[in-house]
């Protein structure tokens, strides 16, 4: 028996509209039977406006085929808010088809439409957990990231909502410390999205995360995520890089200390016995200090930059050319 809505009594009554009608392309795609099908039969109910329960079956089975048509995904939504329909129904139906298709954009804004429409902390909630899965399948998808951030900041919720983020993201640093997706979530959790409730102490919060990105730093020196997160703390909060200048100093040089302390710095953890030394993003770190402090300090900066180019960091040569030119040029 066949599936085509064509064979399908239930669509005699619409007339489908073919893609190409009276039209002849030069490079015509070679759509499956199944698909020209369906969205022949699309372009139909679309043409009369048409919104049904059929409706929604016919774009659920376009986006099963094709999950990145997004005039299908525009339609069903409009059809589910016509037919009221059930919504938090409808997220359920679409887990599976967001797990299997999470890197399309169509996918969580969809989602997000529908979060939109039901307005309810309780449905926020759980589609955090929802994402927790998803994560779990691909922890750096960035349309499922930017879904998160959008429910956390739309809702706005401090108890319910945002309390747990700043462990969750943790856990993810704990699981893979090179994940850049989680170090850019604590960022925009801590920092980026207003003061979280028990953060008001700022002065505190800067301790915390230098404190915690120094920690993962010691763990994995040359975790550019981790650097990437301390300058942007610095920058942030306007704190001079050079007041970290001696704690950076260690994992610039060739061999890891040997430290001599009986009592260990945890606030200023030195680079591991393991660790594999001189750290470039260290290099580029104490670089950028003695160029902000000018004078006879803009030779070193030089220096560093010139073992970055031919020695250490080869890849970005021009880069560091560029940075040596311009410090000249400015002494």
């Amino acid at each position: 028996m066949s599936d085509l809505l064509a064979d399908d009594p239930e669509w005699a009554d619409v007339v489908p509209i073919r893609q190409y009608e009276n039209v002849n392309p030069i490079a015509p795609i070679f759509y499956s039977e199944e698909y020209k099908d369906a969205t022949d039969y699309f372009r139909g109910v679309v043409k009369t406006g048409e919104m049904s329960p059929r409706v929604l079956k016919l774009t659920e089975r376009i986006i099963r085929m094709n999950p990145a048509h997004y005039t299908a995904w525009q339609h069903r939504y409009k059809t589910l808010i016509a037919l009221k329909a059930d919504l938090e129904e409808e997220l359920r139906l679409m887990d599976d088809i967001a797990k299997q298709y999470l890197k399309t954009y169509q996918v969580w804004h969809h989602r997000r439409l529908l979060l939109t429409a039901i307005n309810s902390v309780d449905v926020a909630v759980l589609e955090l957990e929802f994402l927790r899965d998803v994560l779990d399948v691909d922890t750096k998808n960035y349309h499922t990231w930017s879904y998160r951030q959008w429910i956390l900041a739309h809702f706005n919720n401090e108890t319910r909502l945002w309390a747990g983020e700043r462990a969750y993201v943790e856990e993810l640093l704990d699981a893979d410390v090179r994940n850049n997706s989680a170090w850019h979530h604590r960022f925009f959790v801590v920092f980026s999205s207003g003061v979280r409730l028990g953060d008001e102490d700022r002065e505190q919060v800067l301790r915390r995360e230098l404190s915690f990105a120094k920690e993962k730093i010691a763990l994995a020196p040359n975790n550019q995520s981790a650097w990437n997160y301390l300058r942007g703390v610095l920058e942030f909060t306007n704190t001079p890089f050079e007041t970290l200048g001696s704690w950076v100093e260690p994992y610039t040089a060739s061999q890891p200390p040997v430290s001599t302390e009986e009592v260990v710095d945890l606030d200023n953890p030195l680079p591991s016995e393991k660790a594999e030394l001189p750290c470039v993003a260290a290099l580029e770190f104490m670089a950028d200090v003695y160029e902000k402090q000018g004078g006879d300090a803009t030779a070193k900066a030089v220096e560093i930059w010139k073992s970055l180019a031919n020695e250490r960091d080869v890849m970005r040569k021009k880069y560091w050319e560029y940075r040596i030119r311009d410090a000249l040029q400015r002494a």
